[in-house]
């Protein structure tokens, strides 16, 4: 089977600026973030403790202590994994511990492709989460370096609430989905408990957004995704939509 990474190469719309970190870097070099919750994802230091730490306890933090969000996230993560011969694209994909699952039961000429911005992370994710139908690309969510209608499956998990302009990336998510297939999102949403006064100017300060109920669902529909489903676990919302199968390319 050819290397992932040839692979993924061949499904890029832009040059490939360096291969010699086991991913493909396609952006310039990394500049200064622009928040704490940006600076924190590309620290080395927060890219070695990301799984085994922080990324428990945030989860728990979703349902208060809970394991409602948990669950949820295990039945999603189970059905994103399933058997076939799909192309799979985790966005934001940190340290690949959704990349690597999403490739367990890919067939055929199934690959599963993470892209992040932090080199930290991607660089975690190369050492603890490659695997022979598992690859890497440093790309920016707001322009996914990919055309319309590639992949079978995209997913943005656990991710869209750091990102500098999310509804930009929830059309980047809608655009390369292939017709038919699936596009699958799991962030925040807005609650009694997260709407308390003050919050938003936490928030403002982190980088860190509580989505209200049908922002994403809505923009979602807007850029023409069909039968879309929210689950709202605690704190948080998984989402998932559809493109018809009748969708041309733009």
């Amino acid at each position: 089977m050819t290397a992932p990474t040839d692979r993924i190469r061949a499904l890029l719309t832009v040059p490939v600026r360096d291969d010699s970190a086991g991913y493909l870097d396609v952006l310039d070099p990394p500049e200064a973030a622009d928040s704490l919750s940006l600076r924190v994802m590309q620290n080395p230091l927060f890219a070695e403790v990301y799984e085994r730490a922080w990324r428990p306890v945030f989860t728990r933090l979703f349902s208060l202590g809970g394991a409602s969000t948990a669950v949820q996230d295990r039945t999603l993560t189970a059905h994103l994994s399933r058997s076939g011969d799909r192309k799979v694209l985790d966005v934001a994909c940190g340290p690949g511990n959704y990349t690597r699952r999403f490739a367990a039961g890919l067939t055929g000429d199934g690959l599963s492709v993470g892209v992040d911005f932090s080199a930290p992370m991607l660089s975690r994710a190369v050492r603890d989460n490659s695997g022979a139908r598992t690859g890497y690309v440093r790309g920016d969510a707001h322009a996914l370096p990919f055309a319309d209608n590639t992949f079978d499956t995209v997913a943005c998990l656990a991710a869209l609430y750091l990102i500098t302009d999310p509804f930009a990336v929830v059309d980047e998510l809608a655009r390369v989905v292939a017709p038919g297939g699936e596009v699958a999102v799991f962030t925040t949403v807005r609650t009694r408990i997260t709407a308390v006064p003050g919050l938003g100017v936490l928030n403002k300060v982190s980088g860190f957004r509580i989505f209200g109920r049908h922002e994403i669902t809505d923009r979602l529909a807007a850029a023409g995704l069909v039968d879309i489903e929210q689950t709202i676990t605690g704190q948080g919302q998984f989402v998932t939509a559809r493109k018809s199968p009748q969708t041309t390319s733009r």
